[in-house]
């Protein structure tokens, strides 16, 4: 059994080696392993984090979503049902006939910055930063660097306009 193993989720696989941090929610149907989840942060049902893989503080990542290897999503970002990262430009089953090992590919990073909100069924190529405060599009594929509060939408993602007035990160605002 995990260290992490919550009651009433039985249905969840995070290793050991996870690091979670203070009021994480980890839902059902869920794989975690070798990655580490900042505070306040919110994992949905069908969602698999691969190791090295580093979410910050007060991010929700919404379900069916794949983080893998070489991501790095910053603090208080949005992550959409269904977003899948890429971690290889050029990914083949076989190399020489034999199937592919660690040492037969390179993981190419991607970063996506504070406050960025990413739209279900996007696809994040490697390579790539998505800056503070940037909104990707529902169904955007991402080739390119997203500049800082920009809106981009389209296949592949393209640049609609600057976000005028972006939302603030103090989300208190009663008191």
């Amino acid at each position: 059994m995990s260290k992490y193993e919550f009651p009433g989720m039985k249905f969840q696989k995070i290793a050991d080696n996870v690091v979670l941090g203070k009021d994480v929610k980890v839902y059902d149907f869920v794989n975690l392993y070798g990655c580490e989840i900042g505070d306040n942060s919110q994992v949905g049902a069908f969602v698999e984090i691969q190791k090295g893989v580093k979410i910050g503080k007060n991010c929700k990542i919404s379900s069916h979503t794949f983080i893998c290897e070489g991501v790095t999503i910053e603090d208080d970002v949005f992550v959409g049902h269904n977003v899948s990262f890429i971690n290889d430009r050029y990914p083949r089953a076989t190399v020489g006939g034999k199937l592919q090992t660690e040492q037969d590919w390179v993981c190419t990073p991607t970063l996506v910055k504070r406050g960025a909100s990413i739209g279900t069924s996007a696809t994040i190529m490697c390579g790539v930063t998505i800056g503070e405060n940037a909104l990707v599009g529902a169904h955007c594929y991402v080739t390119r660097n997203v500049a800082p509060n920009t809106i981009v939408s389209a296949i592949p993602a393209q640049r609609l306009r600057r976000v005028m007035d972006p939302v603030p990160l103090d989300k208190d605002k009663d008191g």
